[in-house]
């Protein structure tokens, strides 16, 4: 008699029921409970190269910035191992043009160099981010509105869009004060875009992939020193 093996399926959980973010638009993260947040992209700075007056300045200007804000935030580190495959394809392309055959050797041992470094030495990548946060008070619905809702759902639509702009205007209220005083401390920062977001949070949920920001405008402000 053959017996058949019981096949169990574990549970099926979808990823999107531990992710607390509901949509992402207009450059902004709405999360499940109507709350809004920004995300800035800030650069760093290596504070032990400092002399002792520019740390004390630092320390000064830090102390001042967060006592001009009266919100929470959050400041959130995203370590990525480096992925410089680009860049040595890129000068695998030269070395292969080059007519100099000492500088073609030259290139060639620097390859091989720096990619067994990247690869042995597991160097990482380190993006500093601010978390802006808003939440607007939630809105009771008495009967009245109930059934105006239910008779015509495009009215509760165009009213949750006018809650969610007057919610993001006083966000990015907080979001340029947050950029103009990180700018007081001497770190360049720069709003992330929706396709940012988007991509932030692929590589937090996907720790496998070694891919970077792609949008052209974070490159530019030099996160990284």
């Amino acid at each position: 008699m053959e017996m058949q093996k019981a096949k169990t399926k574990g549970p099926s959980y979808s990823t999107q029921k531990y992710i607390n973010v509901a949509e992402i638009k207009e450059d902004t993260l709405v999360l499940k409970d109507g709350s809004l947040r920004a995300v800035i992209a800030v650069s760093s700075t290596n504070f032990a190269l400092k002399s002792e007056d520019e740390q004390n300045a630092l320390v000064s200007a830090y102390q001042g910035m967060l006592n001009s804000i009266d919100f929470p935030l959050q400041i959130l580190i995203h370590s990525r191992i480096l992925d410089i495959g680009g860049y040595l394809e890129k000068l695998k392309g030269l070395a292969a043009g080059q007519t100099n055959e000492l500088l073609r050797i030259q290139m060639t041992e620097y390859i091989e160099y720096v990619g067994k470094l990247v690869e042995f030495a597991n160097i990482m990548q380190k993006n500093f981010y601010v978390v802006v946060p808003y939440s607007a008070q939630p809105v009771k619905q008495t009967w009245g509105s109930r059934i105006r809702t239910f008779f015509n759902p495009l009215s509760q639509i165009a009213t949750s869009q006018g809650d969610f702009h007057r919610a993001k205007t006083k966000l990015d209220e907080r979001t340029n004060h947050v950029i103009s005083e990180l700018g007081g401390v001497g770190l360049r920062s720069l709003l992330l875009t929706t396709e940012e977001l988007v991509e932030l949070l692929y590589q937090a949920y996907n720790l496998d992939s070694a891919s970077i920001l792609h949008a052209d405008n974070i490159k530019g402000i030099e996160i990284n020193e």
